[in-house]
């Protein structure tokens, strides 16, 4: 499975996100968020394989990437701010989802 869009996925996003921007200066009586979040998750693997592809996307967006802080189940992530719309690709560590998946039992 691929968790990334395709080239037609993509173009459709695109088209989306300005469509919406488009009907929002079009519509002020609709409220509007103050900010929203473009959220990418790399394909499941182990940590140092998401990491990587994190890393990998971080050099494509020009920043750093960096964990949310020091445990083993925090994400690792990279970022990149459009004004209030920000970019960004997420790797929740095995420990994360073994909590996660644990909590819902």
């Amino acid at each position: 499975m691929n968790y990334y869009a395709n080239s037609g996925e993509r173009e459709r996003l695109i088209a989306g996100l300005r469509e919406l921007a488009d009907f929002l200066t079009q519509s002020p009586q609709v409220p509007a968020p103050r900010w929203a979040d473009v959220l990418v998750f790399p394909p499941r693997g182990t940590d140092a394989e998401m990491f990587a592809e994190i890393d990998l996307i971080a050099g494509h967006i020009g920043v750093t990437a960096s964990r949310d802080d020091d445990t083993p189940t925090a994400h690792y992530a990279a970022a990149r701010r459009f004004g209030p719309v920000q970019y960004r690709a997420v790797a929740i560590p095995l420990a994360a989802r073994a909590d996660h998946s644990k909590e819902g039992e």
